[in-house]
């Protein structure tokens, strides 16, 4: 049960997926320079946040400023090589084939449950291509370090639906076996198969948690979210989700708001 203090000053949205920032990113025109493949190769990108052409949403949560919902249309589709300071960037791998490659000197091959974290830090640059045959679908995050400028950074996981099912599983963060970051912040995923009911207890009521369903339907906080719906929620010392009769998966985002 909530206190009254949490009550107060406990705030939430629902974003459904038609609302989101929707751009479809050619590979020829302006956008040449910048993103890769042949001339009939384009990305579409699904923002939550605020981000490149897409500026009539939130300006993101918390500490974290993109959530791209990204699919690399044609071989050979992706971004050129580019720079980045002072960022977190994490990728989750969702479909097809993605190859990344960074000025660590890191040429990463990444297929579905593969996701990594990227910190650039005092600068960095990094390419991002499909090679597949089909397309490549990933999650993209962004989210501001706690410290600047620090050394360059760059680690890869893997997350094995399979073992993993039916269990909230930390990607990034402070968890054993979780690819650490410069930053209070925490990325989970669950793979549910079948209904249950799930509690995610944030680290304090000065956290914030996104919800974004990737596929399936949940239950969180009241609300009823099908594929590509999110929430965010803060101020709360707990959130309650239920997977759908089909079960759900599920990104959880935890940021220090």
């Amino acid at each position: 049960m909530k206190t009254d203090l949490e009550t107060a000053v406990s705030k939430s949205f629902v974003l459904r997926a038609a609302d989101r920032g929707h751009d479809r990113i050619p590979s020829t025109g302006p956008n040449s320079s910048y993103v890769s493949g042949h001339p009939e190769s384009f990305i579409i990108r699904d923002s939550s946040f605020n981000f490149h052409e897409y500026q009539d949403g939130r300006h993101g949560f918390g500490r974290m400023r993109v959530f791209g919902d990204e699919v690399f249309h044609g071989m050979g589709c992706g971004y050129n090589m580019h720079p980045h300071h002072n960022f977190i960037i994490c990728a989750v791998v969702l479909k097809g084939c993605l190859i990344h490659i960074n000025t660590l000197g890191d040429i990463d091959q990444l297929g579905p449950g593969d996701y990594y974290a990227f910190s650039a830090g005092s600068g960095g640059k990094h390419t991002e291509l499909s090679i597949g045959d089909e397309d490549m679908h990933a999650i993209y995050l962004w989210f501001i370090p706690g410290k600047l400028s620090l050394p360059p950074t760059y680690a890869r996981a893997h997350f094995d639906s399979i073992t993993r099912r039916n269990q909230i599983t930390q990607l990034v963060g402070d968890a054993n076996g979780a690819l650490p970051v410069e930053q209070d912040i925490r990325i989970s995923r669950l793979a549910g198969d079948r209904p249950a009911d799930y509690i995610y207890t944030p680290r304090s009521s000065g956290h914030g948690v996104y919800v974004f369903v990737i596929d399936g339907e949940l239950q969180c906080q009241g609300e009823t979210l099908g594929w590509r719906d999110s929430i965010g929620a803060w101020g709360q010392s707990s959130l309650a989700c239920r997977t759908g009769h089909g079960g759900a998966d599920v990104l959880l985002v935890e940021t220090i708001m």
